[in-house]
Parts: C-alpha cells; structure tokens; sequence
C-alpha cells in the first residue's frame, strides 16, 4: 500500500511538473519565436536559416519604426508618471478620510478597467471632438492616464490595507508636521505598492493598441499600431528586431520591480 501510494504521488508531481512546463511553453513560446526570427537571415519569417544580427541595423535606419517606439515610450513615461502621482493620492485620500461620495469615487474607478476598450476609445475620442482638443501625445498620454490610473489605486490600496496608522501619530507627537509624515513615513512604507502600480502603468501603456487607435494623432503613432499597420502588408525581420527591444525594456522594468521590491520587503522583515 504504502509503495502504491509513494507511485502514485511520484506520478502527480511528474504530471504536475509536465503541466506546468506546457503552460509556461504555451505562454511564452510566441515570445522566444519573436526573439529568434529576430536574427534569422531569411526575410521569409518561416523557417530559421541562419544567424545574422543584419536586421537590428535595417531597424535602426527605419526612421518611421524608430519613431512610432519613441512615441511608445514618451507617452508611457509621462502616462506612468501622471497616473503615480494621482493614483497615490487617491489611493492615500480615500483610505484616510471618510467623506460624502467616497463609495461613488470607489465604483467609478472600476468603470476603465471592466469597460470594452473600444467603447472607452471612442468615448475618450467623443469627448476630444467635443472640446476641440487636437489629436497627439498629449491626448494619447491623457487617455492612457484614464485607464492607468484605477490600476495604481488598487495596488497602492492594497499596500495601506495593512498599514499602522499609530507610526503617523506617534512622529506627529514627536513634531513632525503633516508634510514631514507623509513623505518620510507613508510614501516608504506604501512604497512598493507605488511602484507595482506605476510598473503595471508602463506596460500596459507600451501595449495599449485600441484607445491609443482612437485618440492619436497623425505625427503620434506608437509602435502597436505601426505593427498592426505592417502585418496588413507582412511584417518583416526588422520589426521583429524592434519588438525584441521592447520585449527586453519591458522585462527589464519588471525585473527592476521584482529586486526593488524584494530589498524592501527583506529589510522590512529584518527591522
């Protein structure tokens, strides 16, 4: 009984093991397959045959992709920026205080996030033609601001749900004032969820394909679109070297994230 029961546990961690890896090779496949035809010597994307890094040079000439990518990651940059800042505040504010509307404010954030992304495109885009604001970076930056924001409400807000608020009184008692409190022992301590939130802001700012389609402007192209925009006509190498790039600058991000996080954390648990 007992050598049935070790077999049969042997073969679900064996199954389980195989499981996981078909999930992972499911996942990130696609990915890998990105990055190798990246260096393929053929412009055919459909059989590897042989290694060149020809194509990362042809990319570099291509104004117009190199372009679109800026647009990525200025408008990621100050979307990501802008949606930290309020997002924290909200979160903070509507954690600390209870105030008349609070519970509307709460459902309201949940709206860009569960809405279809093509109804809040063309709503965004409503609103723009309505109060005659020309289409750009700056509109685009606005609209991802509008879905970035709910995102760094809920992690920060995550983050405060097991905060002391003893620590702020107590540094108050001590003659702290209230700018003093905030930025020397609330923002460290909620620091982590800060940077999960403006983490998950850039990347799903770099990815957004359907709003920015509807609230950019002619000269504000970013790079999903330009790719969508190719695969009409066949994408070639040189956008896969492009799309490794962004791939990497996204890893990196979150790998930054992850080690940050994980000194906090560790130097938390060791105070």
């Amino acid at each position: 009984m007992k050598l049935k029961r070790k077999s049969k546990q042997k073969l679900k961690k064996r199954a389980g093991t195989v499981y996981t890896a078909l999930v992972f090779i499911f996942l990130y496949m696609p990915i890998m397959i990105i990055i190798l035809f990246s260096f393929n010597t053929s412009e055919r994307n459909v059989v590897f045959e042989g290694f060149t890094t020809k194509w990362y040079g042809i990319m570099v000439q291509n104004s117009a992709l190199l372009y679109a990518f800026k647009n990525t990651l200025t408008v990621g940059f100050w979307s990501t920026l802008i949606s930290a800042a309020i997002g924290t505040l909200a979160a903070v504010g509507m954690y600390r205080y209870r105030f008349h509307g609070r519970n509307l404010i709460d459902m309201l954030l949940y709206i860009p996030v569960v809405i279809p992304e093509i109804v809040l495109g063309i709503s965004l885009l409503s609103m723009f033609s309505l109060c005659h604001v020309s289409l750009g970076l700056a509109s685009l930056v606005a609209a991802h601001v509008t879905f970035c924001i709910p995102f760094v409400v809920f992690t920060v807000r995550a983050r405060l749900s097991g905060y002391d608020n003893s620590i702020e009184e107590a540094a108050m008692d001590l003659g702290a004032n209230r700018r003093q409190v905030f930025f020397r022992i609330t923002v460290p301590v909620i620091a982590p969820g800060i940077i999960s939130g403006a983490a998950l802001a850039f990347t799903l700012s770099v990815d957004d394909i359907i709003i920015s389609f509807f609230t950019t402007g002619p000269k504000s192209t970013t790079f999903p679109l330009k790719a969508m925009e190719l695969v009409r006509t066949g994408i070639t190498p040189d956008v896969y070297a492009l799309s490794t790039i962004v791939i990497t600058v996204t890893f990196s991000v979150v790998l930054t994230v992850q080690t940050v996080l994980y000194k906090k954390n560790k130097k938390l648990n060791e105070s």
